[in-house]
């Protein structure tokens, strides 16, 4: 597996359907393995509002700590 459960994440790509922008940063909540690789990432905007998507791994990186 290419991340792990309570790794910081930063999104590659628009998916605006879910009103998340390149760059915006989430935490990976859950990591599945079968059927697919798949990473369940937790988003929090500026009003403590969260949202949770399934992506997949090239659609996220990770943030290395500073």
């Amino acid at each position: 597996m290419k991340f792990s459960e309570m790794d910081v994440v930063r999104v590659k790509k628009d998916i605006p359907e879910e009103c998340i922008k390149k760059g915006d940063v989430g935490s990976i909540v859950v990591a599945f393995r079968e059927p697919d690789e798949t990473y369940e990432v937790e988003f929090v905007n500026k009003n403590n509002n969260s949202k949770q998507l399934v992506l997949l791994p090239d659609e996220i990186e990770k943030v290395e700590e500073v």
